[in-house]
């Protein structure tokens, strides 16, 4: 029975600490405020219980006595409570006094601390809050103060402004031109650089530049981060220069498949929207077919698997029917696809043949003429197929047993998922399945501006769909297809 009060970090779910994930994987509740972002949530079990208590100016979802009130309820329950709270729990929050309740109401609790976007929010925008030879010091302090404490506030800004270096102002946006006229007041020169850093470390970052006598006056809005000091005006920005930053590009692949593609999109600066339009599931014969060929592998002179999910039910039928990579035996395997080999791998099979060219055309010609007559070749796909690799083969020569390894079914669609496909830029097809899932589901008008492909089977079936197809990959991977999407950004730029 312990109530953990995590620091969440500014934004980036990469910055959340070690710790704070431990926590996380194990919550029975999670109490999360309007900083935390969804794909931290994720990171919790599928069946915990989830408590929105955000503020936003002048919205305020829950009072905080009554958030003090839900954490101590929670923890007496028992089980793993975890109050993700934006930055760090203790630096400019209301985690001392969750944690003084709890405390007061003897419920067991930890600290685990959170990168503050005091710091996190001007290095994603390029503005290092020290320098050797000209800042030596900063000044992080809030421009929100407890109203009770009167208009002035407590904040003596004429001694902020004395102690030089950086001065970083969380909270600030609705004060910020009283505290600039009264920086400027006690010496600071209103031409001091400035920069005000919203949503940093998001996806949505936006950096303002300005100088302390004009920032009050620029387009600033909540939750900001500002600097004021000489190294606002240093501009190592990297973060807001990443190729797709800015851009939402939904990623369609099964749930348990799209966390690949969406780190790759996300690592290139674009903001993944993951809605699965297939599920993969067991053949309508519940896998027996497969089960039946597993046991009688040694028997084929070769076996074929055409996709990762196919090369995993083919070991789990091995293993089903109580056998390992020994049963293979001499039996050669070849893989259509990059990801299919190491799924192969690491059942213990190393893929005699892997095509250069990810599509059933490349295999057909690397097979080429089988050693002997009707030598044997099992096909382990999908239920629905394209027929062209097992009809070429046979036409070579090979006497060829198809399986059904797995099937695709459309997986559901809630409102949530239409109103953010609404909002994207691109969307990106990793097989026909999910561009006939995608088109049945949400329909020809929900696809956003750009189309990209992974491969030209898949191109293919969307513009037979009517689709126009902007980005195809040259490489049929995911790593690929992001390549094509980066190069595709490049050369149409947004206005």
């Amino acid at each position: 029975m312990t109530v953990y009060l995590v620091g969440a970090g500014p934004g980036d779910p990469g910055l959340l600490t070690v710790r704070g994930a431990e926590v996380l994987a194990r919550a029975d509740v999670v109490v999360y405020d309007r900083l935390s972002v969804e794909a931290l949530l994720d990171l919790a079990p599928p069946g915990a219980e989830r408590i929105s208590v955000g503020k936003a100016p002048g919205v305020v979802t829950m009072a905080q006595a009554d958030i003090n009130a839900l954490l101590v309820e929670r923890g007496r329950r028992g089980g793993t409570v975890v109050r993700l709270k934006g930055g760090d729990p203790f630096v400019f929050a209301r985690g001392g006094e969750e944690a003084a309740a709890l405390a007061d109401a003897g419920v067991p609790f930890e600290i685990v601390p959170g990168i503050s976007s005091a710091i996190a929010a001007p290095a994603y925008a390029g503005i290092p809050v020290t320098l050797r030879h000209s800042s030596t010091s900063f000044t992080v302090v809030t421009g929100h103060e407890d109203p009770s404490v009167g208009a002035d506030g407590t904040v003596d800004w004429d001694a902020v402004a004395r102690v030089g270096g950086t001065i970083v102002i969380l909270m600030g946006v609705a004060t910020m031109a009283k505290i600039a006229e009264r920086l400027i007041a006690a010496g600071r020169s209103p031409d001091t650089p400035a920069a005000a850093i919203r949503w940093g470390t998001r996806p949505e970052q936006v950096t303002v530049r300005a100088t302390l006598g004009t920032i009050a006056h620029e387009p600033l809005a909540s939750p900001s981060v500002i600097v004021v000091g000489e190294v606002a005006a240093v501009d190592l920005a990297w973060f807001e220069r990443r190729p797709l930053f800015g851009h939402r590009v939904v990623v369609t692949r099964t749930r348990e498949q799209a966390s690949q593609l969406a780190g790759r999109l996300r690592e290139a600066g674009a903001t993944p929207i993951e809605v699965p339009v297939i599920e993969v599931v067991d053949p309508l014969d519940g896998g027996e077919a497969l089960r039946a060929a597993a046991r009688w592998l040694p028997g084929f002179d070769w076996v074929v698997v055409t996709s990762p999910n196919g090369a995993q039910r083919l070991l789990d039928a091995v293993n089903q029917v109580g056998g390992d990579a020994r049963t293979f035996g001499a039996t050669k395997v070849a893989a259509i696809g990059p990801a299919t080999a190491p799924v192969l791998a690491a059942g213990g099979i190393r893929a005699d043949l892997v095509p250069e060219r990810f599509v059933a055309e490349s295999l057909l010609d690397a097979m080429g003429d089988p050693p002997r007559p009707h030598a044997r070749l099992l096909l382990a796909r999908a239920e629905v197929a394209r027929d062209v690799l097992p009809d070429g083969l046979r036409a070579r020569g090979w006497d060829v047993e198809v399986v059904d390894a797995y099937r695709t079914v459309g997986a559901t669609v809630r409102d949530d998922d239409r109103e953010l496909v609404a909002t994207a830029d691109a969307i990106t097809f990793t097989s026909s399945s999910t561009v006939e899932r995608f088109l049945d589901a949400f329909g020809p008008d929900a696809v956003p501006p750009t189309v990209a492909c992974i491969g030209p089977v898949t191109a293919a079936t969307a513009q037979a769909r009517g689709l126009t197809v902007d980005v195809e990959a040259d490489v049929h991977t995911v790593e690929g297809l992001v390549a094509a999407l980066i190069a595709h950004t490049a050369a149409n730029p947004r206005s």
